[in-house]
């Protein structure tokens, strides 16, 4: 489904922060730590902000490259997930996610929670693989 031919961004393609968020009660299991599949969820929304914008219409994901649980994530942590694009193909975007947690008010921490490598594919109204201008 993905195209074979791929170029890359330039080197100097920046990480963007494109999703802020905070995990309720809700999303925890009973131990407190945030359940892997809410916090796979935030991350594929997060990794889908960039090749929509790039491609100018639907995206729908198509791989899910690589995925590591580095912390676990409790109620309270303040999450920030950074996409990166790594691979412009002719009908495809990969995306570097990191997630961020900030920790403890009293006693800020900064960690480093998530990363992940996912696919997206540009499709049209039919959910076709459509190829996109790169202007």
């Amino acid at each position: 489904m993905t195209d074979v031919h791929h170029t890359s961004p330039s080197p100097a393609t920046p990480r963007e922060l494109v999703i802020r968020v905070m995990p309720m009660p809700a999303d925890a299991n009973a131990n407190g730590d945030i359940f892997g599949g809410w916090i796979m969820a935030q991350v594929d929304i997060a990794g889908s902000v960039l090749p929509a914008r790039i491609t100018r219409g639907r995206v729908a994901t198509v791989a899910v490259n690589e995925f590591i649980f580095k912390q676990p994530v409790s109620v309270g942590d303040l999450l920030s997930f950074y996409a990166q694009v790594t691979r412009v193909g002719r009908t495809s975007i990969t995306v570097h996610v990191e997630v961020v947690a900030e920790r403890n008010p009293a006693d800020p921490q900064v960690v480093k929670v998530t990363e992940a490598n996912l696919t997206y594919v540009a499709i049209d109204n039919q959910g076709k693989p459509r190829p996109f201008n790169q202007g």
